[in-house]
């Protein structure tokens, strides 16, 4: 067979829950400072799952989305990759789960499985998908990424940092938005910023401070990596000029902003001298990367000289995740589809650097290249009208609907009592969970059960 060129995303879907909050409500319900999450967070909304959907659902949802939207048939798929840190079973996987949709057309013969690690299991996925279609063991059949997870959190100041969403990706050969080939730079290590030990409940436990310590760790890392490898394949030196748009994993948009101002230093760092640069820069030439990431003055500097390259390159791609909130593995790709939307075919022709983290830490830096047309995914997609039909509730029903989810985690026995008029037609939710905890899921308005 012969090798594939152009290989990269075909075609891709979102599926997130009509419930949804107002970050400003909730400051407000909270008794916390005017501005607090729609400000020093950057957030606008957030939506949220009650005990009928979950991530296993989500993933159904956007499965059953995606094939509705695209003419492609189920039998066309050889790989399916998972990524997700919001596993309902330690063993079985959501993979498996998903399976029973490609089953019921007689497709078995589908390799992949559940990648796990924090925020970047959807990009690992990814990279699994686009390192087979590239491999001498590629069938010739298409492989589907889903990127799914539901952010939930424990009362407290993390709380409005929560989310949740599905995102479908093809992959495959002659791919419209295609990945630049020897241009990824991956930065992992140990570190407790963000994890989950107990296993009876779905909140983790997050160090703030040594996450965002982390986090911007990973992009000098990432970045350092990248343009050099950059300026190997392209024998010219990498800055942020060299790329048209960013993409940032977002926990919320204010950490987004403060990358970008990262990536800014990076640059001014290596060439302090360009004319390019604020003479205001010029007090940080001597600045050690490793010591300044509570640097506040240096964050405040740079989110404002960077304020210019946020608004070109960031920010049209923005939307989702300030409007939904946190997505953990589906967040970059949220991101890249609220890109898509918004500049549609303007995007022919232009490269997309992207940024992944996960806690724990996994991280990397890679791109693409739009090559042809994307409209057709902004009109399938349709987020617009997405966004649209969200339900927002009162933060008192919001907490209450998080706390009956929390006491039912892991429960057995029991029928899920959110209302059901939430979840859309030909959409799936938890019909009910056995007594050996085995969880069975219907889709409205369809007849039988997974």
């Amino acid at each position: 067979m012969q090798f594939p060129s152009n290989v990269g995303i075909l075609a891709m879907d979102i599926y997130f829950p009509k419930q949804s909050v107002l970050q400003s409500q909730l400051e407000v319900y909270n008794g916390v400072a005017d501005g607090k999450y729609t400000i020093g967070l950057g957030q606008n909304a957030m939506n949220f799952v009650g005990d009928r959907e979950d991530v296993v659902s989500m993933s159904l949802s956007v499965v059953r989305s995606f094939f509705e939207k695209y003419a492609v048939s189920p039998m066309s798929i050889g790989r399916l990759e998972v990524g997700t840190e919001s596993m309902v079973d330690k063993s079985k996987s959501i993979k498996s789960f998903i399976m029973n949709y490609f089953s019921e057309c007689g497709n078995h013969d589908i390799e992949g499985v559940d990648n796990i690690n924090a925020c970047y299991g959807g990009t690992n996925s990814l990279f699994n998908a686009i390192n087979w279609v590239e491999s001498r063991s590629w069938d010739g059949r298409y492989a589907l990424v889903i990127a799914a997870d539901v952010a939930v959190y424990d009362k407290g100041p993390a709380r409005p940092t929560g989310g949740a969403a599905a995102v479908a990706m093809l992959i495959g050969a002659n791919a419209p938005i295609v990945f630049d080939s020897g241009l990824k730079s991956s930065y992992f290590a140990h570190a407790y910023d963000f994890y989950k030990p107990n296993p009876r409940s779905e909140y983790p436990t997050v160090d703030g401070k040594l996450s965002i310590e982390c986090y911007l760790a990973a992009i000098d890392a990432c970045y350092k990596g990248y343009s050099q490898k950059y300026e190997t394949v392209n024998n010219v030196p990498f800055s942020l000029n060299e790329t048209n748009f960013v993409i940032f994993h977002s926990p919320y948009n204010k950490l987004v902003k403060k990358g970008i101002g990262r990536m800014m230093l990076n640059d001014f760092l290596r060439n302090p001298d360009d004319a390019q640069y604020d003479s205001e820069m010029d007090k940080w030439r001597n600045i050690c990367l490793d010591n300044s990431f509570h640097n506040k003055e240096l964050e405040r500097d740079f989110l404002k000289f960077s304020s210019d390259l946020y608004n070109e390159k960031v920010q049209p791609g923005v939307l989702l995740s300030k409007e939904l909130g946190n997505m953990y593995c589906a967040s970059i790709f949220a991101s890249l589809i609220s890109l898509v939307h918004n500049q549609r075919d303007n995007l022919i022709g232009k490269q997309i650097l992207l940024f992944s983290y996960g806690s724990g830490l996994t991280s990397s830096i890679f791109s693409m290249r739009v090559v042809s047309s994307i409209d057709y995914i902004a009109q399938r997609t349709d987020i617009e009208n997405a966004l649209s039909s969200r339900i927002f509730f009162h933060p008192r029903i919001f907490n209450e609907k998080l706390e009956l989810k929390q006491r039912r985690y892991m429960e057995k026995n029991y029928i899920p009592t959110d209302d059901l008029s939430l979840v859309e037609n030909g959409r799936f939710y938890l019909d009910f969970v056995d007594e050996e905890r085995r969880r069975f899921y219907k889709c409205v308005g369809v007849k039988g059960m997974l």
